[in-house]
């Protein structure tokens, strides 16, 4: 499986905040967040994404879990699911966790792989990721970009 890395900057779109009654600071949060992935490989390179992400936090930290889709200006598509945590000490949030291909259409149907990401909140509606993992195509050998 070829190695992969890249990144995205992202704008929430959409969000909604829960406060859950059984202890102070526990909160659920649910947002769509829109960005342009990065990459020095073709296959994500300029691609949209949009993830929708599930945060369960108690006082600014706890774990997120949600699915995403990368749109290239062809139609085709990738999907996959990503899980981590979120940590905020004082003002600044982080976020880091692991992302599974599930896969896609197009030239992406069949797409298997997976790895890590790491990125930090840059304002209360923005974030910064980087991400890095292998893939493959279906019936493919090698697919480097």
């Amino acid at each position: 499986m070829p190695n992969i890395s890249g990144s995205f900057s992202g704008r929430i779109s959409l969000q909604t905040n829960a406060s859950v009654q059984d202890a102070p600071g526990h909160e659920l949060n649910l947002a769509q967040i829109n960005g342009s992935q990065k990459s020095a490989d073709a296959n994500w390179n300029g691609a949209k994404l949009t993830y929708w992400g599930v945060a369960d936090l108690v006082g600014g930290s706890g774990k997120q879990r949600g699915y995403y889709v990368n749109e290239r200006a062809d139609g085709d598509r990738d999907i996959g699911t990503f899980e981590g945590k979120i940590t905020t000490v004082g003002s600044q949030v982080t976020l880091e966790g692991t992302y599974t291909n599930t896969g896609g259409t197009g030239r992406f149907q069949g797409l298997t792989g997976g790895g890590t990401y790491k990125g930090r909140a840059t304002s209360p509606t923005e974030i910064e990721m980087t991400w890095q993992g292998t893939y493959q195509l279906a019936g493919a050998k090698a697919q480097a970009g």
